[in-house]
């Protein structure tokens, strides 16, 4: 069954909540919660990221954002809904872009815009548990812990390990974060995000304010998503591939069912699920 909001983790979300025109306040008041003072975002404006993947799916999940803060100042976020395998080899690889998109031709003295790097992550990548921790902010320091590079910067939110309940958020950023965490198991709007920023975020994460077209590409991306949900496990064991193509499977059946719910007609879920008529019958 879809839940009363959808999934900000899925590529249709995560887009529909931070990557278009009209989310544009969402996305700023989430980001100056990370930025530092010197850039708070007064405004931004979206850069295309056709030049950010080979892929057309890696492009869903990746925004190139131009900024100028309240002081004037500009620098670049790039912000990404992070993959699971090798997510910090991407996430330098991804980070260059920005970095090498300022290059000019002819004369140049090298200069560069500071260049922040976000990525929201729905798993754990800290394997020893004494180490983990929730968000880490990483630059480039030398030997003595003294910062050698000012200007690229990491964020990583590592959203599993974000363990506060409603009555522990302290700030805005608590808040922020206890949205996104628990927006797919929310009902109604919970007393401590009954504020306007976040009212707008549910209206947008509304699923029966969604049109058809957009009904039917969030019911795509979602099973995306539990597919790769379902296999996360970077080392594929011969004693894991069972368990792992159950998972698939049971996503498929999942969003099957909630399709047949809806008034889809089979060839429309087949279509999406990939599950043939027969199967599809069998649910019926």
């Amino acid at each position: 069954m879809i839940s009363k909001y959808f999934n900000p983790y899925t590529d249709f979300g995560f887009k529909k909540l931070f990557g278009e025109e009209a989310s544009k306040d969402l996305l700023v008041d989430f980001l100056n919660q990370l930025l530092p003072l010197q850039h708070q975002i007064k405004k931004l404006t979206f850069k295309n990221n056709e030049n950010l993947s080979d892929t057309k799916e890696e492009r869903k999940s990746i925004f190139d954002i131009y900024c100028e803060s309240k002081t004037g100042e500009k620098f670049i976020v790039e912000m990404q809904k992070a993959k699971m395998n090798f997510f910090k080899d991407r996430s330098l690889f991804y980070s260059t872009f920005p970095v090498r998109e300022q290059a000019q031709k002819g004369e140049w003295n090298f200069y560069l815009l500071p260049v922040y790097f976000i990525a929201i992550l729905d798993f754990e990548y800290d394997e020893k548990e004494d180490e983990r921790k929730f968000r880490r902010d990483v630059c480039l320091k030398d030997q003595d812990g003294d910062i050698f590079y000012d200007k690229l910067h990491f964020k990583f939110l590592q959203m599993p390990l974000f363990i506060k309940q409603e009555h522990e958020l302290e700030t805005h950023f608590d808040k922020w974060v206890y949205f996104l965490k628990h927006l797919e198991d929310f009902d109604h709007i919970p007393t401590i995000l009954n504020e306007p920023i976040f009212q707008k975020g549910f209206d947008i994460a509304e699923v029966s304010h969604l049109s058809s077209d957009q009904y039917d590409a969030y019911l795509k991306s979602r099973l995306s998503y539990n597919e790769n949900k379902a296999v996360k496990d970077t080392a594929f064991s011969d004693g894991k591939a069972e368990g792992k193509i159950e998972g698939k499977i049971e996503g498929k059946i999942e969003i099957a069912k909630t399709m047949l719910e809806a008034g889809f007609d089979i060839a429309t879920i087949a279509d999406i699920t990939k599950l043939t008529l027969k199967e599809i019958e069998t649910l019926k």
